[in-house]
């Protein structure tokens, strides 16, 4: 007998994933900025400057990270097991990233800072560098797969009780030679350094800084439309992992992800409406005087980004695709906690409204007053 309930819940928590993803790829403007320090900054107030509105910023895109994983992990829990698991190289180098990141803010500034201000800036450029595009290459696996299996029957050998085996020694790494993952990891580095001007012409006072945000607003629009053109349209011609819900058997469907959106209108209108509104937030900053941008190109991306997450777990389709055996692909449906569990998460879940109006609000204050050389020469607590 079908359990309505126990899919609905699995449908829900999936779709809390997708959102959580979204809203990290939004908030990786903090990554994409600390690309652009010496390309936007060229005297150290300048940098300081970017710095100091990054600065205010990169704890939201960590916990927001912490809380997409931990909350995979409740939810499908297979999936974290065999993810983080087998593909140990690729998570670990996004772990060290985020980790150096969050050492720089902390020492960059200090005194006595025997590295420098330079080193951890260094390493403020390879947080946003490897940090953005290996989770693009990790998300894209979603529609491309990895070489994996899963037995469950293992649980019942004590001497080795591991579910999931990774069927290649790179660990995860081999996805950044997939030239359709690489396509979206690109797209991904360059939409948040597209995201990081926008959030920096609204963000900081200086004339110079806003002037070469626009020009660098244009250099990097460009190729993120054209990766992330590349991989939609990969994606949409493609076979898709399907689902066959009477048998529970996976297989291969002719334009699986281009059928999951017509056959979800609401995604699809949610998809459009994503894009539209990056496009207009890009387009506006770089034709006018305009400091608004990264509200309309973040909802955009929020929008989009959520999409496609949908298409990937919804309409039965394998969202972690196994290339090593078809039939050992994860599914909304084979890979999530109990009912209970859900259950239980589904009730604490009620608290994110309040945790996302507490976000809004200290964003806000921390937003109150653009960010100006004469602040930077005042301010008690530089990054």
């Amino acid at each position: 007998m079908v359990d309505t309930t126990y899919i609905l819940l699995q449908h829900y928590w999936w779709f809390i994933i997708s959102l959580l993803g979204a809203l990290l790829v939004f908030l990786l403007f903090v990554q994409g900025g600390q690309t652009l320090i010496y390309t936007l900054g060229k005297t150290e107030m300048e940098r300081t400057m970017l710095i100091n509105a990054l600065g205010r910023k990169w704890e939201f895109t960590f916990t927001t990270l912490v809380t997409f994983g931990g909350a995979f992990f409740a939810s499908f829990p297979l999936f974290y097991s065999t993810s983080f698991g087998g593909a140990y190289w690729v998570w670990m180098a996004i772990l060290f990233c985020f980790v150096i990141q969050a050492v720089s803010y902390e020492y960059r500034s200090k005194p006595n800072n025997f590295l420098g201000p330079k080193t951890f800036e260094i390493f403020l450029f390879i947080n946003g560098l490897l940090g953005t595009v290996l989770l693009g290459t990790a998300v894209a696996t979603f529609f491309t797969g990895s070489e994996f299996s899963v037995a469950k029957i293992n649980l019942t050998n004590l001497s080795n009780p591991v579910i999931s085996s990774w069927e290649t020694p790179w660990h995860g790494l081999e996805a950044a030679l997939n030239l359709h993952n690489l396509s979206l990891g690109l797209a991904v580095f360059f939409l948040a350094r597209v995201l990081a001007i926008l959030y920096f012409m609204n963000s900081i006072d200086h004339d110079e800084i806003f002037a070469r945000a626009k020009k660098q607003l244009i250099y990097n629009a460009i190729p993120f439309l054209v990766f992330f053109l590349t991989f939609v349209i990969w994606l949409l011609i493609r076979d898709g992992f399907a689902l066959n819900p009477e048998t529970n058997e996976i297989f291969m469907q002719e334009h699986k992800y281009l059928l999951n959106l017509i056959q979800m209108p609401i995604v699809l209108v949610l998809f459009l409406a994503g894009v539209v509104l990056v496009i207009w937030g890009i387009a506006k900053s770089i034709l006018k005087t305009y400091t608004k941008g990264i509200w309309f190109a973040g909802i955009g991306t929020v929008l989009t980004v959520l999409s496609l997450f949908l298409i990937a777990g919804y309409n039965n389709t394998a969202y972690y695709p196994s290339t090593f055996n078809l039939q050992h692909s994860l599914t909304i449906f084979n890979s999530s906690s109990s009912k209970f569990t859900l259950t239980v998460m589904s009730v604490v879940s009620i608290l994110v409204p309040f945790v996302v109006a507490y976000i809004w609000y200290a964003w806000k204050s921390i937003n109150n007053k653009k960010i100006d050389e004469e602040e930077m020469k005042n301010e008690t607590h530089v990054y």
